[in-house]
C-alpha cells in the first residue's frame, strides 16, 4: 500500500498502474429529446410485482427476490443488499441459507457508556458514574433496556389542487390554461412515481440502489448507462484490469457487478483506493468517474480527477452529536467559501473553517451559514459552480468526515448550514463528469444545441427523463440526508426555468414573460418534485433559489399550485447599487432606491443582499472598493488622517447595507468578508485560457493572493476596518433582538428627494437616512405610528462604528400627537449628513 495526500487527510491506495486520461475531450452529435422517458431503471406494469417489493418490505426470513425470468426487478446481488437492510434477526448467505444473526451487546465499557449518553453527559471515571447512580453495569441495563422510541414516519403529502395560486394573485387567471398544465404534469410525474416507484420516498433514495452498496457479503456496484456496449469495473484493486471485473447489462441499461468479500471477510475494493468504469462506448473506450461517486480526489502531478471507493471503518465514522437547529423566523446568512475562507493566501480546510470562522460568524450574529462549492468540481476557479461529481464534497477542502465535524461545530453554535447546490448545469468534462458518460451526448442531458449552455460552457439537464429525476432528487436528499445540511441555495433558476435561459432577455414584469412557449416546464416540475421532497421529509429545511426573471407562484407551496421555494433571491438590490455606485451619491434617487428595495411580489419571502460574491468577482470589485479605490491602501489606518473619500465611503457602506437589510425583504445574506468593507475582488488562481475562436485570457500566475478572506483587517482595532465590522455586529444584533425582517408591520413615510432623507418603520422600530453629503438637519420631524417614547438602538454615526459621534445617545425622544407624513403621531430629531439612525419604542 502506498498513500497520497487529500487536504487535510491521507488516504491508503494500492500502487497500480491504469486510470487518467484528457479531461478536456468532448464529446458531440446527438438529437433533441422530449417529455418524460419511461421505463425506468426499475420500471415495471403495476400488475408486474408488488408494492411491497418496491418499498422493500418482507415477511421475515423472506428474500425479496422475484421468480426468475426477464421480469425479475431485483438481482441476487441486490436481493442480499435489500435483505440486510431488513431490521430483522436473520440473514441470508449466499446460497439463500437463513443463518442468526448474534446480537452483541451494546455497551460493555466506560468509555462506551460515555459515547451512548452523549457529549454532553460523558462519564469522565467510575466517580462520576457513582453520581448518576449505580454502577457501570447499571447504567448499561438502564441503556440497554430504555425502550425504542421509533422516529414518526416522514411523509410527502399528496398534491393539492393548485388552485389557490389564484386567490393570492387574481392576475394568474389569464393564464390558467398554462399554469393548470405545469400543474397537471406535475400530478402526473407524482402519480407515475407514486406508482412504479413507490413514492418520492423511495424514489429519492437512489443512492441505495445505485453506485456502491455495501452488505455483509460483500460490495455490489451499479451504474445507468444505455449507450455503453461493454462496461469494466477497474481500480486499484484489480490493478486496473477491465478484464477481470466485467459488468453485466439488464434491459434498461444499468451494468451491475457484484464482488463478494475476500476470504479474510475484508471487502474486495479497499476504502480509499481508486475506481473508475472503464466502457467502450459509441464514442470509444473511455474510463470515468462513476455518477454516483461519493468522494473523488485529484492525485498530485496530475489533471483529471480519481473516484475514490469511500466506506471508511465504523470507528472512523463521524458521528452527529447535536441537533440540528429550528428554522428561524428571519434568516440572516453569511455566504462562505471554504477554500477561500483563509487570511493566507492558501486552500482552507473544513477543519480550519470549523475551528476559526464558524466561532467569528456565530459572534457577529448571523444565524445561517451557506456554503459555497461543496459539490466536486475539478476546476477551482469555476468558484463550484461546474460540478464534476454531484454526491462527492470537495477533497480539496479534506474528507467527508470533516465536512460532518463542521456541519456539526455549527449546529453546537444554533447555525443553519445551508449548501449552494447546483442542479441547473453541469461541467463539460468528459472524463471526471457526466458529459457524454456513455458515450452518447443524450445521456443526462439534453441533445444539440439545447443541451449546451453557451455562455457557462457547460450541459444542460434533461429534466424530462426520468433517470435525471432519480439522479437530482436523490441528489437533494443525499445531502440532507448524510450530511445533515438545513437546506439549500439552488442555483442558477432562471436558466433551468427558460429555454433562453434568460440570456439576453430583460424581464419586464409581463406575465407572458413567464408563462409560455419559452418556459421549460419539465424543469418548472423538477423544481415543485424537488421541493415537495424537501419540505415533506424535513420540514425544518429551507430552500432559496436564485432566480433573477421573478417569476410569478415562485415562493408558493407547491399544494397551492406554485414552485414552493421558501425565498428568492433579491438579485435586482446589488444590481442597483452597483449601478448607483458608478454615479455620485449627489444623483441618487430616494424613490428608486426604495422601489427597488421594495419591489417584490406580496406574500412571496425575499432574501435580500447588497452585495455576494458575484458582485466582487473579476471584472467588478466589492462595494468598499467602488467607495474608496486605492485610498483603501494607504488611508484605513486610525493613527493616520482619513481622507473625504475614506470617510465618505464608510458612511455610505454603512448606510447601503442597513437601508437593504431594513427594507429589502425577509431575509439578508452577506459574502464573507464583507462585512468589514473587504477591499479589491475575487480572483482564483488560474494560468492563461486559450478561447475555441483563438483569443488567449491572461491568468494570474496561479495567484492565491484574491483568493483569500483577510479576517485580519477587520480584527484590527487600530485600522477603519474594525468601525465597519462592528457596525455589521450591531445591525445583525438589532434585528435578533427586535426581527424586524418578518415584522407584519412596514410602512415609508417618507422619500424626500431635496432633503435626500428615506423614513420608514418596520415593527416597533423607525429608520431615520439622511442620504444628503453636507446638509444636517436640526429638529427633523419624523411620523411614527404608535405614541411613546423612542431611543436610539443604532447609530451609524457612533465613534465605535467609524463615524462622527454627533448623536446623543442617552437623548429621549417623545412623541407628540402631532400627524406627519400621513402618520398620526411624530417626534424630532437631529440626523446628520450621511447617516443613518434606528429609534426604538421603548417600553417605559
Amino acid at each position: 500500500m502506498s498513500s497520497f495526500a487529500v487536504s487535510g487527510a491521507r488516504l491508503g491506495v494500492v500502487r497500480a498502474g491504469g486510470g487518467g486520461g484528457d479531461p478536456a475531450a468532448r464529446s458531440g452529435g446527438g438529437e433533441r429529446r422530449g417529455g418524460v422517458d419511461l421505463p425506468s431503471l426499475f420500471f415495471r406494469k403495476k400488475d408486474s410485482f408488488s408494492r411491497s417489493i418496491l418499498s422493500c418490505e418482507a415477511a421475515p426470513g423472506k428474500v425479496l427476490v422475484p421468480g426468475g425470468g426477464s421480469d425479475d426487478l431485483l438481482s441476487s446481488a441486490e436481493a442480499e443488499v435489500e435483505t440486510q437492510a431488513q431490521p430483522e434477526e436473520s440473514q441470508i448467505t449466499e446460497d439463500n441459507n437463513v443463518k442468526p444473526v448474534v446480537v452483541e451487546e451494546a455497551i460493555t465499557t466506560v468509555a462506551e457508556a460515555s459515547t451512548k449518553v452523549g457529549a454532553e453527559d460523558k462519564l469522565e471515571s467510575s466517580e462520576a458514574v457513582q453520581d448518576i447512580g449505580g454502577t457501570v453495569a447499571d447504567v448499561v441495563t438502564k441503556e440497554v433496556e430504555e425502550p425504542i422510541v421509533e422516529e414518526k414516519p416522514r411523509v410527502v403529502p399528496p398534491p393539492g389542487d393548485g388552485q389557490r395560486i389564484y386567490q393570492i394573485d387574481p392576475m394568474l387567471e389569464g393564464f390558467r390554461k398554462h399554469l393548470d398544465y405545469r400543474y397537471s404534469e406535475y400530478k402526473r410525474m407524482r402519480a407515475a412515481i407514486d406508482q412504479h416507484e413507490g413514492g418520492l420516498d423511495a424514489f429519492s433514495r437512489g443512492y441505495e440502489k445505485l453506485g456502491f452498496t455495501r452488505s455483509a457479503e460483500g460490495i455490489t456496484y451499479r451504474e445507468w448507462a444505455p449507450g455503453a456496449h461493454s462496461a469494466a469495473l477497474v481500480g486499484d484493486f484489480n490493478n486496473w484490469n477491465s478484464n477481470a471485473d466485467a459488468m453485466s447489462r439488464n434491459e434498461y441499461g444499468v451494468w451491475e457487478i457484484f464482488l463478494p468479500n475476500n476470504a479474510d471477510g475484508s471487502p474486495a475494493i479497499p476504502h480509499g483506493s481508486r475506481v473508475k468504469i472503464r466502457m467502450d462506448t459509441p464514442s470509444g473506450v473511455k474510463d470515468s468517474i462513476p455518477a454516483w461517486i461519493k468522494f473523488s480526489v485529484q492525485a498530485p502531478g496530475e489533471i483529471p480527477y480519481n473516484g475514490i471507493y469511500y466506506d471508511p471503518p465504523e470507528e472512523e465514522k463521524y458521528v452527529f452529536q447535536h441537533p440540528q437547529p429550528k428554522r428561524p423566523k428571519s434568516l440572516r446568512i453569511y455566504e462562505s467559501h471554504i477554500g477561500m475562507s483563509s487570511p493566507e493566501p492558501k486552500i482552507n480546510t473544513y477543519a480550519n473553517f470549523r475551528d476559526e470562522v464558524l466561532p467569528r460568524i456565530k459572534r457577529l450574529g448571523y444565524n445561517a451559514v451557506q456554503i459555497m462549492a461543496i459539490q466536486e468540481h475539478s476546476y477551482y476557479a469555476s468558484f463550484g459552480y461546474h460540478v464534476t461529481n454531484f454526491f462527492a464534497p470537495s477533497s480539496r477542502f479534506g474528507t467527508p468526515e470533516d465536512l460532518k465535524s463542521l456541519i456539526d461545530k455549527a449546529h453546537e453554535l444554533g447555525l443553519l448550514v445551508l449548501m449552494d447546490i447546483v442542479h441547473s448545469h453541469a461541467s463539460n468534462n468528459t472524463l471526471d463528469g457526466l458529459n457524454g458518460f456513455d458515450g452518447t451526448d443524450t445521456h443526462y442531458f439534453h441533445g444539440g444545441p439545447r443541451g449546451h449552455h453557451w455562455m457557462w460552457d457547460s450541459r444542460l439537464f434533461n429534466y424530462g427523463s426520468w433517470e435525471v429525476l432519480r439522479f437530482l432528487l436523490s441528489n437533494a436528499r443525499w445531502w440532507l440526508e448524510e450530511y445533515k445540511f438545513d437546506g439549500f441555495r439552488f442555483d442558477g433558476i432562471t436558466s433551468m426555468m427558460y429555454t433562453h435561459h434568460g440570456l439576453q432577455v430583460a424581464f419586464t414584469g409581463n406575465y407572458g414573460e413567464y408563462f409560455g412557449f419559452a418556459t421549460d416546464v419539465d424543469a418548472v416540475v423538477y423544481l415543485m418534485l424537488v421541493n415537495d421532497l424537501i419540505h415533506g421529509l424535513y420540514p425544518e429545511a429551507v430552500a432559496i433559489g436564485e432566480d433573477v426573471s421573478g417569476m410569478p407562484t415562485f415562493c408558493i407551496p407547491v399544494q397551492d399550485g406554485g414552485v414552493g421555494f421558501d425565498y428568492r433571491l433579491h438579485m435586482a438590490v446589488p444590481d442597483k447599487w452597483i449601478e448607483l455606485l458608478k454615479q455620485s451619491d449627489e444623483v441618487w434617487k430616494m424613490g428608486d432606491i426604495i422601489h427597488t428595495l421594495t419591489n417584490r411580489r406580496w406574500s412571496e419571502k425575499c432574501v435580500t443582499y447588497a452585495e455576494s460574491h458575484d458582485q466582487a468577482l473579476v471584472g467588478d470589485k466589492t462595494i468598499a472598493f467602488w467607495l474608496m479605490d486605492k485610498d483603501m491602501y494607504d488611508f484605513m489606518a486610525l493613527d493616520r488622517p482619513s481622507t473625504p473619500r475614506i470617510d465618505r465611503g464608510i458612511a455610505l457602506h454603512k448606510m447601503i447595507r442597513l437601508v437593504t437589510m431594513g427594507l429589502g425583504g425577509e431575509g439578508y445574506l452577506n459574502f464573507m468578508g464583507n462585512e468589514f468593507g473587504h477591499p479589491e475582488w475575487i480572483d482564483f488562481p488560474r494560468g492563461p485560457q486559450c478561447l475555441p475562436n483563438g483569443t488567449v485570457i491572461p491568468g494570474n500566475n496561479s495567484s492565491f493572493d484574491k483568493c483569500r478572506r483577510r479576517f485580519d483587517l477587520g480584527d484590527a482595532d487600530y485600522l477603519r476596518y474594525h468601525g465597519m465590522q462592528e457596525f455589521d455586529l450591531g445591525m445583525q444584533h438589532l434585528e435578533e433582538k427586535y426581527g424586524f425582517m418578518t415584522s407584519d408591520h412596514q410602512y415609508i413615510s417618507r422619500k424626500h428627494e431635496e432633503d435626500k432623507v428615506i423614513v420608514f418603520e418596520r415593527g416597533d422600530l423607525v429608520f431615520v437616512f439622511n442620504f444628503h453629503w453636507s446638509n444636517s438637519y436640526f429638529d427633523y420631524r419624523v411620523g411614527c405610528l404608535k405614541p411613546g417614547k423612542y431611543k436610539i438602538v443604532l447609530d451609524s454615526d457612533d465613534g465605535l462604528f467609524g463615524g462622527f459621534s454627533r448623536l446623543d445617545h442617552d437623548a429621549e425622544y417623545f412623541t407628540a400627537e402631532w400627524p406627519h407624513d400621513n402618520r398620526p403621531c411624530s417626534f424630532s430629531v437631529y440626523t446628520p449628513s450621511r447617516t443613518a439612525v434606528v429609534y426604538a419604542l421603548t417600553e417605559d
